[in-house]
């Protein structure tokens, strides 16, 4: 199995170039709509398994990678004011560079009839629109796709057997079937593929450093579970 690692909202890096769009609302950025806190952190202590890793740092308020070219959330009230043009040259330059990149590399995979992992690193607010959000660790994946659910079944037994106080839940606090990049993925590539998002609460957050226990025992579960695969 060939383990693929990607982080879509890494940072909240603006280019000069569009940064008059930000102008007097900097501070948004510095939110969790700017980015998710505490993900390339994670995502750098998870690289060693990898057999291929890529991360973003521009900011999803730019262009969200994690959605597709029709979603009405591809850009942000902050950039989808910018002219066609300009909105092309967004997807050229940002989206379609990372989003191809990956998928070129696990097409090249399946092409030696590797299985390839997907993990997909992602952080969520504790409280989103005055609602606290129970869970700790949320596994993403398809239901109606038996080796995603296998996986996820596997890989939380061991997460939970390395801290047992781990709230970890399926599809919480989004559903792995809507509209993502794995879902995406899934579609280009029905067999052979698992993508799963990893969701981490973003308590266990702090100064854009994840909890270095968490850190450790996801590395140690994810490590376990590959090898048993």
């Amino acid at each position: 199995m060939k383990l693929v690692i990607t982080c879509e909202h890494g940072g909240n890096f603006v280019p000069k170039k569009y940064q008059p769009l930000f102008k007097k609302q900097e501070t948004v950025l510095q939110t969790h709509r700017g980015f998710d806190p505490g993900t390339l952190d994670l995502f750098q202590y998870l690289k060693p398994l990898s057999h291929f890793s890529i991360f973003s740092d521009t900011s999803r308020l730019l262009i969200e990678l994690n959605r597709s070219l029709h979603h009405k959330d591809l850009f942000s009230e902050f950039s989808k004011t910018l002219p066609e043009a300009e909105k092309k040259q967004l997807i050229d330059d940002y989206y379609l560079v990372y989003r191809n990149n990956v998928e070129n590399r696990i097409r090249t995979y399946l092409k030696t009839n590797e299985t390839i992992l997907h993990l997909s690193i992602h952080s969520f607010t504790p409280i989103l629109n005055s609602v606290e959000r129970h869970g700790d660790i949320g596994l993403l994946y398809d239901s109606k796709r038996s080796l995603e659910k296998q996986f996820c079944k596997i890989f939380k037994s061991h997460i939970v057997a390395e801290n047992p106080k781990y709230l970890v839940r399926f599809n919480y606090p989004y559903l792995g079937k809507a509209d993502g990049f794995t879902t995406y993925l899934r579609k280009q590539f029905p067999i052979n593929y698992l993508g799963i998002e990893l969701e981490i609460n973003q308590r266990f957050s702090k100064n854009n450093q994840m909890d270095s226990q968490l850190k450790a025992d996801i590395f140690s579960a994810l490590l376990i579970t590959l090898q048993e695969n």
